[in-house]
């Protein structure tokens, strides 16, 4: 059994906000995340000066240079750093916690503070969040991407907490004149053991920021039979303000004096402007300017377009409706989705080149008892985003000012530094939820875009995106094809498996690998026990902007190979979740060096959990289905059992889809929830009908009436089980997604017998009701 299949990469598929860091911090432009994550732990935590009023402040700052830095002005008052604190406590009882991370409806502005009031033993209600600053220096990386801000932040928050939770024990034990063993903290309070004598946080804040604050790795954590907060349901932080409209979204901002801008750009992706008609632009009613702006037409960069400047939403709206470009499209994309599919269907129709190869295939094959074969479609995908692309910048005294919905805040230094040519530390930026990402912001050109705007004028300026826009200019889930061979022995033991593929890499030549969420690595096939396999991959450049999308190649892939498994399953006449278990052996970590590496154990425990809650093997009338399957996606462990009833029109409704899945703790369960729901539910939606369709580089579709969302009508009744387990936890914004999609094919098969080979299902007759 060859290791190439286990070689597990732990953040797969998100590089960006490294190289975002990297520029920002001029580090090396192939730094990776997990050389970031080591660097965290090269952290240490440290006082700030200037609280007013007394109180405790603490921050943690990064290894290297900066902690030196920080060490030497440490207490001496010299030190210019912000007193907006990691941890704060003042003396009138308030305790503050940092949100670090871009909140873009995970839940990672309640669960990251979470895990610091857990250790730093408070009661939830006595705690008051507030959204960080962007500071690399301060908090580290800031990125929401790859569902890996628990990860990335469960130890050093925790130590965050419990440094500042043993300074105040410390300072209570000083006050009392008794040894700090004697002494333990209890929300909010320090309590002496040997007597009656407590005090609060409140009255110990100021004595305790003028101890030496102890190193991160020294302080004693809390067990976990002894937490309070995490595992509990706990509500957002922002839930109130939501629901009452307060302004914390992107969309939201206002200043005096505000103008609103489009930003047109062709509609063949990469054109040019020739000329536009500016002047009659802008005569319209409340227009203040219109001007074209020359772009460099490559991915990432400013894209040329023409700007207009209103001074409200509906004027700078018509004011659009009424400009006429006439575009150069010389440069522009020409592809059509169409071309890419025959091209697909005659370059898998051969033997192509070998990405991974162990075992004989061709031997497995031409020794099977049963061939199988199967050709597997999905299409290119919108993010499609409720809060549309926006961005708000105000360009005074020398600075730009960048206010974001951005999953990679970080990024936008750097980005708009290089398009309007001024220094990064005179970019400011300031996060804002964010209404929605998916892996659409983790590219920052909407930052882009605002800023050559507001610098050549002198009013701030919010850009808004129409829907239309949005659909038109996304960075898109790539399609992919799949041709599969699967060879199965007399006793139905599967032998083999061959994946003809096609891979999409940059049109202009810079890098040859896949595009962003189109790679194919061994590792997420998970199928451990097959001895022959091969993967043919077919690079095609391609200039359609693609990005990162929910669960990147995960959210296709696990469709293709876990839909084949099934029809694998049926053709050798054995129960499914037998057959699923087969493919994993025994249960075993796969490489013994990585803890996060893939766990057949935990993989074989929630499939035997879903199929417990699922009624696995229970028999279903006459129309009805029920389907199974499993993911590791994003270092969480997900299995999904569908149950659907299809009528003799191919009306399909998804009755129920039983979630069992197994993140190690779950730190929020009112999060938890709230995740895997909007997960089976986005997957519904993306199965159901979505389709991105593109001719001539131009996208057909525009609206949701064209490329429809779920309704709430055909929400299935959805049954969440969790293995709590001893493993560090992992995010839940996407591992829950991918397994979704062939529980629902397989359930078709199951209740009609026909298989369903493309996405959306919409394409071979299914409508889901």
């Amino acid at each position: 059994m060859n290791q190439n299949i286990h070689q597990y990469n732990p953040i797969p598929g998100i590089d960006l906000p490294a190289e975002a860091i990297a520029r920002q911090k001029e580090r090396a432009a192939s730094q990776t995340l997990g050389d970031l994550e080591a660097t965290m732990h090269r952290r240490r935590f440290i006082k700030l000066s200037g609280l007013a009023g007394g109180g405790l402040a603490l921050a943690f700052y990064l290894g290297g240079r900066s902690t030196a830095s920080a060490a030497h002005h440490e207490g001496d008052g010299a030190n210019d750093f912000s007193p907006n604190a990691y941890v704060q406590i003042n003396t009138d009882g308030t305790v503050i916690i940092a949100a670090k991370n871009p909140e873009v409806g995970q839940g990672v502005k309640t669960f990251l503070p979470m895990i610091v009031a857990e250790e730093l033993e408070v009661p939830w209600k006595s705690v008051r969040v507030m959204q960080s600053d962007i500071s690399w220096e301060k908090f580290g990386a800031q990125f929401a991407g790859g569902s890996q801000s628990t990860p990335q932040n469960w130890t050093p928050l925790r130590q965050a907490g419990a440094v500042a939770r043993t300074m105040l024990v410390t300072a209570a034990a000083q006050t009392w004149g008794v040894d700090a063993s004697t002494c333990k903290a209890e929300q909010g309070y320090v309590l002496h053991s040997g007597s009656s004598r407590k005090l609060s946080y409140a009255k110990l804040a100021t004595k305790a920021a003028q101890l030496e604050v102890p190193a991160a790795d020294s302080v004693k954590l809390k067990d976990r039979k002894d937490y309070k907060i995490l595992g509990t349901f706990v509500t957002g932080v922002d839930n109130h303000s939501i629901v009452t409209g307060k302004p914390l979204f992107g969309i939201d901002q206002n200043f005096p004096g505000l103008l609103y801008a489009v930003y047109v750009k062709c509609p063949s992706f990469y054109g040019k402007v020739k000329r536009a008609n500016l002047d009659e632009v802008k005569k319209l009613p409340g227009v203040v300017d219109a001007f074209i702006l020359e772009g460099k037409g490559v991915d990432e960069e400013l894209n040329p377009g023409v700007a207009i400047l209103a001074n409200s939403t509906h004027e700078v709206f018509q004011a659009e409706k009424a400009l006429q470009v006439s575009w150069d499209r010389s440069t522009a994309s020409q592809e059509s989705w169409y071309e890419l599919k025959e091209q697909a269907k005659e370059l898998t129709s051969k033997a192509g080149p070998v990405a991974d190869d162990w075992g004989d295939v061709d031997a497995a094959i031409s020794d099977a008892d049963q061939v199988l074969e199967a050709y597997y479609t999905y299409p290119f995908l919108s993010h499609a985003n409720l809060e549309p692309q926006n961005c708000t910048a105000w360009f005074r005294n020398g600075k730009m000012e960048i206010y974001a919905p951005s999953q990679t805040p970080q990024a936008i230094t750097g980005a708009v530094s290089g398009t309007i040519g001024i220094k990064e530390e005179d970019v400011v930026i300031t996060q804002l939820r964010i209404g929605g990402g998916f892996g659409r912001r983790l590219i920052n050109d909407f930052a882009r875009e605002v800023a050559a705007i507001a610098h050549k004028v002198d009013r701030p300026v919010k850009l808004m995106w129409t829907r239309e826009a949005d659909m038109a200019h996304d960075f898109y889930r790539v399609g992919g094809f799949h041709k599969l061979t699967g060879s199965l022995d007399a006793k139905g033991k599967l032998t083999g498996f061959l994946d003809r593929s096609v891979a999409y890499t940059r049109a202009d030549g810079e890098k040859k690998d896949p595009v962003r969420g189109g790679g194919l690595q061994a590792w997420r096939l998970q199928w451990t026990e097959v001895p022959n396999i091969r993967f043919e991959v077919n690079k095609v450049p391609l200039s359609v902007p693609c990005g990162w999308w929910r669960a990147p190649a995960s959210c296709s892939l696990a469709w293709v190979f876990q839909g084949f498994l099934h029809e694998l399953a049926v053709a050798a006449k054995r129960d499914h979740v037998e057959f699923l278990l087969e493919q994993l052996g025994k249960p075993r970590l796969i490489d013994e060096n990585d803890p996060r590496s893939f766990n057949t154990g935990r993989a074989i425990n929630v499939i035997k959990l879903a199929a417990e809650k699922g009624d696995w093997g229970k028999p279903m009338r006459k129309g009805q289905g029920r389907g199974i399957s499993f993911y590791f996606s994003h270092l969480g462990y997900f299995a999904e059992v569908a149950e659907v009833t299809v009528d003799d029109s191919n009306n399909v409704k998804v009755d129920r889809v039983i979630v069992a899945g197994d993140v190690g703790m779950l730190l929020n369960k009112g999060g938890g929830e709230n995740q895997v729901e909007g997960s089976v539910i986005d997957a519904i939606s993306a199965l159901a009908g979505q389709e991105i369709t593109f001719e001539d580089g131009a996208v057909r579709e525009s609206n949701f009436d064209n490329y429809p969302l779920l309704r709430m009508h055909s929400q299935p009744k959805i049954e969440i089980h969790w293995l709590t387990t001893d493993y560090d936890p992992t995010g839940l914004g996407e591992p829950a997604f991918p397994p979704l999609a062939p529980a629902v094919t397989n359930a078709i098969n199951d209740a009609t017998g026909k298989r369903i080979r493309t996405m959306p299902i919409s394409k071979e007759g299914f409508r889901i009701v």
